[in-house]
């Protein structure tokens, strides 16, 4: 019985649905995260793009590939009726996350002069809460207990 409280679905069935939620989010968004900094850095920085494009292109890579992750694991939804418009509201509450993550970037960068990789980090950072609080409530409102 030992190495039954380790296993992952222990664990998961002894974290409220939230928190699970959240903690899924983040390695979610470390996914996402590889994806938008590799897209940015080859657009930017081997195709010398503009780096608001790259930005733009690396964000909205990871927008698709934590659409699907977040669907089918973070909040477990099947319903095979609710894609389009449910990928219309993430694409949404995502081009939102975007605007503000632009402009973190352009502050950061921008306006106080720190490292544009570095800028883009702490946007993103501060761009999870939003994310996660409007994909929880809005998207998929999973309506699961705490």
């Amino acid at each position: 019985m030992q190495n039954k409280k380790w296993s992952l679905s222990y664990l998961e069935s002894r974290l409220p649905f939230r928190l699970l939620s959240l903690i899924k989010f983040g390695f979610t968004g470390m996914s996402g995260l590889v994806i938008d900094f590799s897209v940015t850095w080859l657009l930017k920085d081997e195709l010398h793009l503009n780096k608001f494009l790259a930005n733009a292109a690396g964000f909205t890579m990871a927008v698709i590939s934590n659409y699907i992750i977040n669907r089918l694991w973070t909040f477990s939804e099947r319903e095979r009726t609710k894609v389009s418009r449910q990928f219309a509201s993430f694409l949404m509450v995502s081009l939102v996350g975007l605007l503000l993550n632009s402009g973190f970037v352009y502050l950061f960068n921008e306006q106080l002069g720190l490292h544009f990789y570095l800028s883009k980090a702490i946007a993103i950072i501060l761009v999870f809460f939003w994310n996660f609080s409007a994909n929880y409530f809005f998207v998929f409102r999973t309506g699961k207990p705490e």
